[in-house]
This record gives structure tokens, sequence and C-alpha cells, in this order.
């Protein structure tokens, strides 16, 4: 799901229509909807970005929190901050969107793919 898909879905789930959302909220409805639309990127500001998610009823620092935040971040093409400041991983990346980009993977492979690297860096597993 993209950016825009996702805070659409959000937005649905407060069943609220787009004008209606953005009046309550003080958005633009024009520039939301492009957003929504993948139009426009998200924005940058954290501090935007932030006031979007307890508009949109996502709890600070939870898992939604984080899976908005890093849609934001890949919808504008940029690499997560917390992924940034871990050199570590940083410096794994290289190989692997060497290794992804040189395999065939359909649906299945890659959720086996996202599986095996959550089992890999989870500390319950």
């Amino acid at each position: 799901m993209s950016f825009g898909g996702f805070i659409k879905r959000k937005r649905i789930e407060q069943q609220k229509t787009l004008r209606q959302f953005c009046k309550d909220n003080g958005l633009d409805p024009s520039n939301w909807s492009k957003i929504e639309r993948g139009v426009n990127p998200p924005p940058k500001d954290k501090d935007k970005l932030s006031a979007w998610g307890q508009c949109l009823g996502i709890e600070p620092n939870s898992e939604e929190w984080q899976m908005f935040m890093d849609e934001a971040d890949v919808s504008r093409g940029d690499i997560p901050q917390d992924v940034i400041d871990d050199e570590q991983l940083l410096a794994k990346l290289p190989v692997f969107f060497r290794t992804v980009r040189g395999a065939e993977l359909d649906d299945e492979k890659v959720e086996d793919l996202i599986e095996d690297l959550r089992k890999a860096y989870s500390p319950d597993e």
C-alpha cells in the first residue's frame, strides 16, 4: 500500500469524507486529495507528519505509527532515518538491493523473504 492509500484508508475508517476530514483538521482538501492519490508526496517535515498522524488517529510510537512514517519516507523515495542511523544495517543495503534486483521474485517469494527478515531481526523468535 502506498502512503496515499494508507492515509485514505485511515480517513475512511473515521467515516469522514475528504472535505469533512480536512475541515475538521484545518487541512486543504485539494492538497490532501493530491496526496491521497499519490500526485504529491508526503511532507518531509516530521512535525507536520506527526500532526497528520494524530488527525488520522494513529497512536504515537505504535507499530502503525512507524508504518505511517515509513510509508511517508518510501513514498518520497527516502530511506527511513532509523535505517540511516544504523551503520551496520545501512552498510548491508547495497548487497540487499543487488540481490533483490537480480532475483525474480513473485508475491510468494517476497512474502517468504519478508518473513525470513522478520525472524532474523526479531528477538522473540
